[in-house]
């Protein structure tokens, strides 16, 4: 353990050093920079330093000071195109590289300067031209300290070597007034050091602040831009890779945005814990990065959605790239030796067909992805603009149904299930109606699936139990009630709840109540769907498998739940397969409902010889417009009028 920690303190030491040499760099970097920058300031210096000792020679007339002059011009073109050509931004240029070739030309000139304004010394010019070099070469010196205090070494260097010909010139000549020249430059050059050093380090901190704050705000920025769980982009980073590509692409670019959802994600967070299902979603992520081509964003765009946005050369392309997704995400996951199973549905849109901006295109593979779910998950789904059209229409029957409960354009008709023996109602089924009051009746399978889809169905079925409940209780009560139900309804919060209260308020005896459910509702062998049959089962109430044979057929469902009764699929009686299979099929379920107790119901009965036949068959109970069609509430009850005081049954002879 004291190993480990120790390895973990010089990985730390080694680390922080790094870090802090590269900090290093890059302020040097910055600081060479600022000796290229602004080369007019060069060259204005240049100017002048050779104006003067142009000017000098000519009034000194001393041939030296014009071969002074031509060396000072050759150095000062060389600096000022170096200058120009060599930027600091360019990589291949290393630092030391860009710092030699500066200070060569920085000190040349220097050198050459000085010894001018020493040469006027020594040759005795007039006094004029003596003052002219020496404050030439002095103010340059000086001058270069404040501009070059980036790089004290050139800084001090070049004011070094402006003073020193001069200082060596004035010694050599020794008089009074040249000796205190000699002092003052001797002062000179620690003043001006100290001034230099104090002006580098305040450059040098204030850019590596800067650097600080500037990598601090990149991280910050990529931070902002990354989910937490998985490391891909999140919605702000998908955001920007999408306005960055926008902005970029050419006119004939093609574009994919796949939009992808895994399926009852939510149930392995309930059932495994965030823990497990955080894991899984970075197996995920890490499946997507692997199998997206180079370049594609990659981004969870929250909860269990992933997008994947990148370019293509066709349509084609996407759909191959669709299919290797949904492909990998479908493979098991394994998480601490669990096999866990990841369903997802896709939903694609393509740029410009499907939409030439960012949000067009978003919106298109959401709405291709609603599609890919409704139409039964696990699924791709390519946008067409059908989709388009069909969601209007589904929004605006969402809205038309809301209003219609609230406004009682609903109703509730019934259909007889008749005991195929006697020929007498014994039950009646719940069946709802709208009547629009401008486009007239709509079917239910038309509102049934948008209310489903919306969540309205939550309140269509409590009004349905409600309304049906009321009718109900003016029955005979050997006379049953049956109701639909959703497994929406079902699963909701309070769903067993809602059912009792209306029973409550109704005052229907629970036991003339069956709930009909179809076999989809036992596929996710939902936790809610069992404790919903139990309570209300416990209370009295029955339940009926509803469409036998056309779901996922289980004989586990029939032998775990308390069903009364069994309602074989129209498509058994009267669909275009009928014949010696269904016959077949008709008959085993008949034995098996009467091996175990319950009632077999045969839907769909139109004519006379459909009915005997699932007589002979074993059914007790048929349904059907051969005995009646659904009718409203009170046509509902002069049926049960007439059989009762008439005696007269629904085609008892059948």
């Amino acid at each position: 353990m004291a190993r480990a920690n120790s390895l973990r303190k010089l990985r730390a030491i080694v680390t922080s050093r790094k870090n802090a040499d590269n900090l290093s760099a890059r302020v040097r970097r910055t600081l060479v920079s600022t000796l290229y920058t602004n080369p007019a300031s060069l060259a204005i210096g240049a100017f002048n330093g050779i104006a003067s000792t142009a000017i000098a020679a000519w009034v000194a007339e001393l041939p030296v000071l014009y071969v002074g002059c031509v060396i000072l011009t050759i150095i000062a073109v060389a600096r000022v195109t170096a200058a120009l050509g060599l930027s600091p931004d360019k990589a291949h240029r290393s630092t030391r590289q860009l710092e030699f070739i500066y200070e060569i030309g920085a000190f040349s000139y220097a050198l050459a300067i000085g010894t001018i304004a020493a040469i006027t010394i020594w040759y005795e010019a007039s006094a004029a031209v003596e003052v002219l070099m020496v404050a030439n070469a002095l103010c340059y010196g000086v001058g270069i300290c404040a501009r070059n205090a980036g790089r004290p070494n050139i800084a001090l260097g070049q004011l070094t070597l402006v003073c020193v010909p001069i200082m060596i010139v004035s010694l050599m000549i020794g008089s009074l007034a040249f000796i205190a020249l000699f002092v003052n430059m001797v002062l000179l050059i620690p003043a001006m050091s100290s001034i230099t050093m104090n002006v580098f380090k305040v450059l040098r901190d204030s850019i590596a602040a800067a650097e600080t704050s500037a990598q601090l705000a990149d991280k910050m920025q990529t931070l902002a831009r990354t989910d937490v769980v998985t490391g891909l982009a999140n919605r702000a980073g998908l955001n920007h890779a999408m306005v960055e590509t926008m902005m970029e692409i050419e006119k004939d670019t093609r574009l994919a945005l796949i939009w992808i959802d895994l399926d009852k994600f939510k149930e392995v967070n309930d059932l495994l814990g965030h823990p497990v299902g955080d894991r899984v979603l970075s197996e995920v992520a890490r499946r997507l990065r692997d199998v997206c081509p180079e370049g594609a964003t990659v981004a969870r765009f929250g909860g269990d959605e992933f997008i994947v946005f990148g370019k293509i050369s066709d349509r084609m392309e996407s759909e191959r790239i669709a299919s290797e997704i949904h492909a990998e995400i479908m493979r098991p996951v394994r998480i601490d030796g669990d096999r866990l199973e990841v369903r997802a549905s896709l939903g694609v849109a393509v740029l410009p067909e499907d939409g030439r901006d960012a949000d067009t295109l978003m919106q298109s593979a959401d709405l291709a992805l609603y599609h890919a779910k409704v139409g039964g998950r696990s699924q791709t789904r390519f946008f067409d603009p059908s989709m388009t059209r069909d969601l209007i229409r589904r929004r605006e029957i969402e809205g038309e149904l809301r209003a219609a409960i609230a406004n009682d354009e609903l109703s509730i008709f019934f259909q007889p299930i008749i005991d195929l023996e006697t020929g007498k109602i014994r039950c009646f089924e719940a069946l709802v109606r709208w009547f629009h009051p401008e486009k007239g009746e709509l079917r239910p399978d038309e509102f049934i699936p948008v209310a489903e889809e919306t969540g309205v169905i939550l309140t269509l079925g409590n009004w349905i139990t409600a309304q049906a409940a009321r009718a109900a209780a003016q029955w005979p009560e050997d006379v049953s009630l049956a109701v639909n139900l959703s497994p929406l309804q079902i699963r909701a919060p309070g769903a067993a709840l809602g059912i009792l209260n209306a029973l409550r308020e109704a005052r229907l005896d629970p036991t003339r109540l069956e709930l009909e459910v179809t076999e989809s509702l036992f596929v996710d062998d939902d936790p809610a769907s069992s404790a919903f049959i139990e309570e209300l089962a416990g209370r009295g109430v029955k339940f009926a498998l509803d469409d036998f044979g056309t779901g996922y057929s289980s004989l586990g469902y029939i032998n775990r739940y308390p069903f009364s009764k069994i309602k074989v699929d129209r498509s058994f009686v009267s669909g275009e397969n009928v014949g010696k299979k269904s016959d077949a099929i008709i008959r085993a379920v008949a034995e098996m409902g009467s091996q175990l107790g319950m009632e077999i119901v045969a839907e769909g009965l139109e004519e006379v010889e459909q009915v005997q036949k699932v007589k002979e068959a074993g059914c007790t109970l048929g349904q059907g417009y051969y005995f009646s069609r659904a009718v409203p509430d009170y046509l509902a009850m002069m049926l049960l009028a007439q059989e009762r005081e008439e005696g007269i049954p629904i085609r008892a002879s059948a």
